[in-house]
């Protein structure tokens, strides 16, 4: 007979058997197989949705909808600092979403909208081609003298 190793398997206990529901009363879940007597929740397929308040008209539906939600319309920006491309890019490199997605800062396959911050000091130039730019990381840019295009839709 094998030894007990902790390391291959299961304290004693640990693993117990599935209670088997409905078979015969000697089992303690025979049978109303634990459901009670009678009633929605006894019957097979007896569920409800979510918010269900026992036929009365449910709260979602009795209070009214007001107002607008712009979610389905917002826009999330990944947004990089320029002391991070001072760090990862060389002098004269051209930053657009393809040379940002080959360093690793956004992913290659889901679009993604990239937007440039100024924490950090630039001393390179850099050609930098993003969706959006914070004016403080323009004047950066700018002032090291590089270049910004924004390709975003303003």
């Amino acid at each position: 007979m094998a030894e007990y190793n902790p390391i291959l398997s299961a304290p004693q206990g640990a693993n117990k058997k599935p209670k088997r529901v409905g078979r015969g009363s000697s089992s303690g879940l025979g049978t109303t197989a634990g459901k009670g007597n009678k009633g929605q929740q006894s019957r097979s397929g007896g569920k409800t949705y979510v918010g269900f308040e026992g036929g009365q008209m449910p709260l979602y539906r009795r209070i009214a909808h007001k107002g607008f939600s712009n979610y389905p319309f917002k826009k999330e920006y990944v947004c990089i600092n320029v002391g991070i491309l001072e760090a990862k890019f060389d002098d004269g490199a051209t930053i657009d979403k393809e040379a940002l997605a080959a360093k690793g800062f956004i992913s290659k396959k889901a679009p993604s909208l990239v937007k440039i911050l100024a924490n950090g000091d630039v001393t390179k130039k850099f050609n930098i081609v993003v969706d959006k730019v914070s004016e403080s990381a323009k004047a950066k840019i700018e002032k090291a003298g590089g270049s910004v295009k924004v390709t975003g839709e303003e």
